[in-house]
């Protein structure tokens, strides 16, 4: 999304604990010097204990240094426990007195080609999940990137909340079987009940605690609570969003996957 900023002219301020520009949301002291100056910021929610009330205090802040817009990755909406309100981050930042945008996208499909624990079962040729036989609108991050790009320096996404997705619905067959024509290899999709993800996770290192979000999110998938494709990135950049496919082709031409890409398996 930087980059994408750049390329159009704008100056961009990347902050983080251990950037050049240091923040830190438990540090109020290191927040006003990221907002000087700044006529926009892209924020991503948290669903740690306190996040909501540090996003309150930050939209206020950043509303008062003469930020005009805000800009919130967030989520689908999830179940939560009767009285809790769903991602109270989205209701700060709607309340912050910005003008707000609030992306919601789908499951990356960076996933399987960033993350450590999916790459590394992709490059063995085994996609291990507890997702069953459900199904994802993965969508591609740099669709989402070009999205957020056009809410943070367009007029006409003021107080919009755009749902994100790719263009299809994919189960994880579908998906290990985009894999495999795109690098010529044989990747297969093994489904496995909860207990026994969470004992081949902690078996490929992956402490239990994680191990447990992920069946919470592999659920998901397996009762297909998101499965239905959305028209953010259409309304917002006037194109369809990339497809699955694509994507498997471009990671496997730079061989992060391993085998020769672009060849088509029988």
């Amino acid at each position: 999304m930087a980059a994408q900023l750049r390329q159009r002219g704008h100056e961009v301020r990347g902050a983080s604990r251990k950037g050049p520009v240091t923040f830190d949301w438990n540090d109020e002291n290191t927040w006003e010097q990221v907002l000087e100056g700044a006529g926009a910021a892209y924020l991503v929610d948290s669903q740690l204990p306190g996040a909501a009330e540090s996003m309150r205090s930050f939209g206020k802040l950043a509303v008062a240094c003469g930020v005009e817009r805000l800009v919130l990755l967030s989520a689908r909406d999830w179940v939560v426990p009767q009285g809790e309100e769903k991602l109270p981050c989205e209701r700060a930042v709607r309340e912050s007195g910005a003008r707000w945008t609030i992306l919601k996208p789908s499951w990356f499909f960076q996933n399987f080609s960033e993350d450590p624990f999916i790459a590394g079962q992709v490059q063995g040729g085994e996609i291990v999940m507890s997702a069953g036989g459900g199904v994802e609108p993965f969508i591609d991050a740099d669709d989402i990137a070009e999205v957020a790009v056009a809410a943070l320096t367009e007029e006409g996404h003021g107080g919009q909340s755009y749902e994100l997705s790719g263009p299809r619905l994919l189960s994880l067959d579908d998906v290990a079987d985009e894999i495999a024509r795109a690098t010529g290899r044989a990747i297969a999709y093994r489904p496995l009940p909860p207990d026994e993800f969470t004992a081949h996770a902690v078996r490929q290192g992956v402490p239990e605690e994680f191990a447990g979000l992920l069946n919470m999110l592999y659920g998901w998938i397996a009762e297909n609570r998101f499965a239905t494709v959305a028209d953010g990135v259409q309304r917002v950049l006037g194109r369809e969003p990339r497809d699955f496919g694509d994507y498997a082709r471009t990671v496997a031409a730079s061989g992060v996957w391993g085998g020769g890409g672009g060849v088509e398996r029988r």
